[in-house]
C-alpha cells in the first residue's frame, strides 16, 4: 500500500529509442504506484508522455546507427541536446536522474550531474558483456546503481565495484508466456492455414535504408520457392513511407500486408520472422517464433563494431541462450538469397524442422520464465533504497 505521506518525487529521465519509450514507460507505472505526485521531464517518446511524462525533446532525436558517417551527421545537434539538457537539469536539480539505454549519450550526462550531488541511475546495463567493456570505468563513474534486465550481470558489474539490480525484462511480462496466434491472426485478416513470414528491419532511419530492400528481395525468393507465403510488415509511423517505398521497389512481391505499428500482433501470428538484430529479436524470442537474424551497415562501422565484439553471437536470443538457436546473417553474409534459404528451412514440412522448431520453443519458453520479475515494483524498491542513501 503506498503511504499517504510520501512526498512527490521529481524525476529527470531521458530514453533515446523506442525499445528505451516502451521501457521507461514500464518503470513510470512503477515509480508513480510508490510516489503519486510524481514529476517526470526530460526526452522520451510515447510510451512515457501517456504517463504523464513531459518530453522536452522527442526520443528520435537520440536514434543514431553505427560508427561512422552516419554518427558524424548528428553528433553536433545531439552534443548541442544534451548540453542544453544538462543545463536544465543542473538548474531545476531534480530528486533522481533515470538514463534508460542511450549510454552514449546517458553516461557522460550522467557523470556530469553525479557530480553535482543529483543521485543517478542507469536502467538497461550497457552490453560490456558482448561489447565495449571499456565502457565498465565509466559506468561505475556515472551511475550510482545500475538496474539490469538481464540475471548474470549483477554479479558481472559487482566485480568492479557497481551496485546494481536485477529487476527481470519488462516485456516478459507485456508479453504472454503462451501467445494467442489464432486471435492475432484473425485481427490480421489471415487463418489459422496461411503461411506467414513478418519481416521486421528495425526501428531506425538508417536501418531501413540497409536492410528494408534486401529483406524484401529475400521475402521475394521465399514467396517464389512457396507462392502462398504471406508477408507482414509492422511499420513505425515515421518510418512507413520510407518502407513502403522500399517494397514497391521490390516489383515481385505479393500478399504483403504493411501495418502501422502492431509489432506483437504481427509476431504472435506469424510462422517465422527475418528481423534486424536488436531488441525486437527479443520480443520475437518471447512470442517464442522461429527467427532469421540480420544486420547491415556501412563498411567502417562495421570494421569498428567487428573489433569490439567479445562473443561469437549478436542476437540477444543467442547471447542468452549461449548458442546458435537461431541462424545470423551478417553484413556481407546478409545476402537475399541467403537470407531466404535460411526462412524456407524454417518453414521445412519435414518432421526434422518441426523437431528443431519445437526444441526452440522450449528453449524460449524456458527463457521467458527466467525474464519474468515484477519490473515496476522492483525497480521502484531499488530507487527509493537509493534516495534513500
Amino acid at each position: 500500500m503506498t503511504d499517504p505521506v510520501t512526498p512527490p518525487l521529481d524525476v529527470a529521465l531521458v530514453a533515446g529509442e523506442t525499445s528505451g519509450d516502451l521501457l521507461a514507460g514500464l518503470l513510470l507505472d512503477g515509480l508513480r504506484e510508490r510516489w503519486p505526485g510524481l514529476t517526470a521531464v526530460g526526452i522520451g517518446g510515447p510510451q512515457m508522455s501517456r504517463r504523464g511524462f513531459q518530453a522536452w525533446w522527442p526520443h528520435d532525436k537520440l536514434s543514431v546507427h553505427g560508427y561512422g558517417w552516419e554518427v558524424l551527421r548528428r553528433y553536433r545537434e545531439i552534443v548541442a541536446i544534451r548540453d542544453q539538457l544538462k543545463a536544465r537539469l543542473l538548474q531545476r536539480h531534480p530528486d533522481l536522474f533515470i538514463g534508460v539505454d542511450a549510454p552514449d549519450f546517458n553516461l557522460d550526462l550522467e557523470a556530469n550531474l553525479k557530480a553535482q550531488g543529483i543521485k543517478t541511475v542507469h536502467f538497461v546495463s550497457p552490453s560490456v558483456w558482448a561489447w565495449r567493456p571499456e565502457r565498465i570505468e565509466k559506468i561505475r563513474r556515472s551511475a550510482d546503481h545500475v538496474l539490469c534486465i538481464f540475471p548474470f550481470e549483477p554479479a558481472l558489474l559487482a566485480k568492479h565495484g557497481i551496485a546494481a539490480t536485477y529487476v527481470g525484462h519488462p516485456l516478459a511480462n507485456v508479453i504472454p508466456l503462451v501467445p494467442d496466434r489464432s486471435a492475432a491472426r484473425a485481427a490480421l485478416g489471415l487463418t489459422d492455414q496461411d503461411c506467414v513470414l513478418a519481416i521486421l528491419p528495425g526501428s531506425r532511419k538508417s536501418e531501413i535504408s540497409h536492410l528494408a530492400s534486401r529483406f524484401f528481395e529475400a521475402a521475394a525468393l521465399v514467396q517464389k520457392a512457396r507462392p502462398t507465403t504471406k508477408l507482414l510488415v509492422p511499420a513505425v509511423a515515421t518510418l512507413k513511407a520510407e518502407i513502403e517505398q522500399a517494397a514497391r521497389s521490390c516489383r515481385d512481391l505479393h500478399n504483403l500486408q504493411i501495418v502501422e505499428g502492431r509489432s506483437h500482433t504481427v509476431l504472435a501470428a506469424c510462422d517465422v520472422t527475418l528481423i534486424a538484430s536488436g531488441t525486437a529479436t527479443l520480443e520475437a524470442a518471447l512470442f517464442k517464433r522461429p527467427m532469421v537474424i540480420a544486420y547491415h551497415m556501412s563498411w567502417l562501422s562495421w570494421q569498428i563494431m567487428r573489433r569490439k565484439q567479445l562473443q561469437p553471437w549478436v542476437g540477444l536470443p543467442n547471447i542468452l541462450c549461449g548458442d546458435f538457436v537461431v541462424p545470423e546473417l551478417l553484413q556481407a553474409a546478409a545476402t537475399p538469397r541467403a537470407l531466404a534459404d535460411a526462412v524456407l528451412a524454417w518453414l521445412d514440412a519435414s518432421d526434422a524442422a518441426a523437431e528443431k522448431i519445437a526444441s526452440l520453443q522450449q528453449k524460449f519458453t524456458a527463457l521467458h520464465v527466467e525474464l519474468q520479475r515484477d519490473t515496476p515494483r522492483i525497480a521502484a524498491h531499488a530507487i527509493q533504497q537509493i534516495l534513500q542513501g
